[in-house]
């Protein structure tokens, strides 16, 4: 009888479970319950009896939030799995304090928001929760746009995407929404020549005197179009930046310790002597 769908109607909403092997993820389950309300239980303490945490409103949490997020995203770059898991656990917490504030204010609580949430999964997978078929992951993303707009009455496709975030990562995730929605190269190759068209104007650009705002504008079409393009090679332009960023810093780093050891600072070395050390850097990394 494996195969079919038991719904469950449990507080007014529809919890879906696939009959396979359900006795163990009973016993999975009941476990992340017993550790996920050890967390409220906690939460709840804290802001009744410490002073610091019982003084924080939403406003004084989004910055640390903002870090935390941060943190998270290092760990992953670095592949760190064990720092990946004590991350996640401190973004956790933020979620939960934000729901206790939340409660504690008449505006929602964390049933809301793992009701909101849930609500939203199911209504975004109808392949899933539904009879949609889809082939690829392609498809879901472009069933994923459309369902935000048909059925949540979005105004715009590019609604989504927070002004908050940082340019390169902005970029990219608006071609990633317009392209879920149809608005894309057809090939590659036509994304790649996309990038060189923006190149070329930008070095036309250049050529030209007192051409400062002209020369920014190219300049920003041209990281525009790569942001794009990562999107054809399955490349995030944010993380290979980011990887590079830590590339650089190390090697650079390299170059630094090499004037200490001859008792001077990094800006007395000759460029030969520093490209000399870079190129060392890039054989011992």
């Amino acid at each position: 009888m494996c195969g079919f769908f038991i719904t469950i109607k449990l507080q007014k909403y529809s919890f879906y479970f696939k009959c396979l092997s359900l006795r163990p993820k009973t016993i999975a389950m009941d476990k992340r319950l017993e550790a996920f309300k050890r967390l409220l239980d906690i939460m709840d303490a804290v802001r009744a009896g410490c002073p610091w945490d019982s003084t924080q409103t939403i406003e004084s949490l989004r910055h640390l939030t903002i870090e935390e997020t941060y943190e998270l995203s290092e760990a992953i770059l670095a592949e760190d799995l064990n720092e990946v898991k004590k991350e996640l656990g401190d973004l956790m917490l933020h979620l939960v304090f934000y729901a206790k504030i939340g409660s504690e204010k008449g505006a929602f609580d964390i049933t809301d928001v793992l009701n909101g949430i849930c609500d939203k999964m199911v209504v975004r997978h109808p392949h899933i929760f539904g009879s949609e078929h889809v082939e690829n992951a392609e498809q879901v993303e472009q069933n994923w746009e459309r369902i935000k707009l048909e059925r949540e009455h979005n105004r715009s496709v590019l609604g989504g995407v927070p002004n908050g975030l940082p340019s390169l990562l902005k970029a990219y995730r608006m071609h990633q929404k317009t392209a879920g929605v149809g608005f894309k190269w057809p090939s590659p190759e036509a994304a790649w020549e996309k990038v060189e068209e923006e190149k070329k104007e930008l070095f036309d650009e250049l050529q030209k005197p007192d051409n400062q705002e002209n020369i920014e504008a190219e300049y920003g079409d041209l990281l525009f179009a790569l942001a794009a393009y990562g999107i054809y090679i399955g490349v995030n332009p944010d993380d290979a930046l980011e990887k590079t960023n830590k590339k650089f810093k190390s090697r650079f780093g390299y170059v630094e310790q090499k004037a200490r050891e001859q008792g001077k600072g990094v800006q007395h070395l000759t460029l030969d002597e520093m490209i000399a050390y870079w190129k060392k850097a890039k054989k011992n990394p």
